[in-house]
């Protein structure tokens, strides 16, 4: 029952990760996106930088044409980040007890300001992201899965967030 009910939240939730969106959403103005290291407030070892990389190579990706840099001196618009809590908890045991799978939730704060107008473009100041990540079964084959899991979920998390965002540039536009 449980494990139905895990699959089920799963492929619910991973149908709404990653939606399509075009640069068409963004302001015509916008040409550079800066996207500095976001700041880390909840003392987890270097997910901010992570986390940051991951949003800029997702803009990369989805923007054709947009540059993006580190430095927001010089760019067109700014989005700045803090993680504000990081947190995992055991969601799924196998036989032995062991907790098998995590579930990951971030809680982070996003700005994107326009620097030519001087405006901010989206703001969510409880910007919440759930992910989760399994461990091995066997535990001769297990080596910390940890670290690749957090690239995983940061790349998951920029998808999440660029998608949110840019959907929040016409919103935003629109007033």
């Amino acid at each position: 029952m449980c494990a139905l009910a895990f699959v089920l939240f799963c492929g619910l939730g991973a149908s709404e990760c990653y939606k399509p969106v075009r640069r068409a959403g963004l302001p015509a103005r916008i040409k550079t996106i800066a996207v500095p290291a976001f700041q880390n407030d909840a003392l987890r070892y270097r997910i901010e930088t992570r986390f940051a990389a991951a949003v800029a190579d997702e803009i990369i990706r989805r923007g054709r044409g947009l540059r993006v840099q580190a430095e927001a001196e010089g760019a067109d618009a700014v989005v700045d980040g803090v993680i504000k809590n990081f947190t995992f908890s055991g969601v799924l045991l196998d036989a032995r007890g062991r907790t098998r799978v995590f579930e990951v939730t971030v809680v982070a704060a996003v700005t994107v300001r326009d620097q030519i107008e001087n405006r901010v473009l989206y703001d969510n100041q409880n910007y919440v992201f759930r992910g989760e990540f399994e461990f091995a079964n066997d535990p001769r084959t297990f080596f910390n899965e940890e670290d690749p899991a957090i690239e995983r979920l940061s790349r998951l998390f920029a998808e999440s967030l660029v998608s949110t965002v840019t959907n929040g540039f016409v919103v935003n536009d629109a007033l």
